[in-house]
């Protein structure tokens, strides 16, 4: 066995290992309707990050268009008021979403930008990234400060997706403790529940 063969291996060992030890943060907190919800804590961050995952039957290229409809996406994603297009160019495109809260915290607003990335395997996946100041802020409305996340959409079959949707945000201003873990549950359950309807109603 040469060096750089036991260099490889020990590089594989590696990776595997911090791979296992990245997903057992992750501790699942729901399970229901074919929807599985995941949170794991986030260092420095009062906030947890979700992950929810569901098998669709749908086809990834209607999931994304589903997705890329911007404005009519709002009526699935979860507390969502308005939604539009800010900006679109390559594969990047900008967006402004207005959110419900429930008093009394202050509605939220996010400005995203959505890189998209098609894998070899035919799957595609939408990075999430917050831009705050990329527009001037909304009277009435407190700016999410960060968002880092993904979709992520991965055939399973003729017409069957794996779909992950997996997010950490910093809401910005004040939401008590209570509504926080709350949302974190609710978001990734909702959206996805509510996509899958919607893909089933879409010819």
């Amino acid at each position: 066995m040469g060096p750089l063969y036991r260099m490889a291996v020990a590089c594989g060992f590696t990776v595997m290992l911090a791979g296992t030890a990245q997903a057992e943060e992750w501790k699942e907190v729901k399970n229901q309707d074919g929807i599985k919800v995941s949170l794991s804590d986030v260092p420095g961050s009062d906030y947890k990050a979700y992950q929810g995952i569901a098998l669709i039957n749908a086809s990834v290229s209607k999931l994304r268009a589903l997705q890329e409809d911007v404005t009519g996406a709002c009526a699935w994603i979860h507390e969502c008021k308005l939604q539009k297009v800010l900006k679109h160019e390559g594969n990047k495109t900008w967006t402004y979403s207005q959110f419900n809260t429930p008093w009394p915290v202050t509605p939220r607003d996010s400005v995203l930008l959505i890189t998209t990335q098609e894998g070899p395997d035919g799957s595609v996946t939408r990075n999430l990234e917050e831009q705050p100041s990329y527009i001037p802020e909304e009277k009435g409305y407190v700016r999410v400060t960060e968002v880092k996340g993904f979709w992520k959409m991965v055939p399973k079959g003729p017409n069957q997706t794996e779909v992950t949707y997996q997010v950490h945000t910093e809401p910005g201003g004040s939401v008590p403790s209570m509504l926080a873990n709350k949302f974190v549950v609710d978001a990734p359950f909702n959206t996805l529940k509510a996509l899958r309807e919607r893909a089933a109603q879409t010819p």
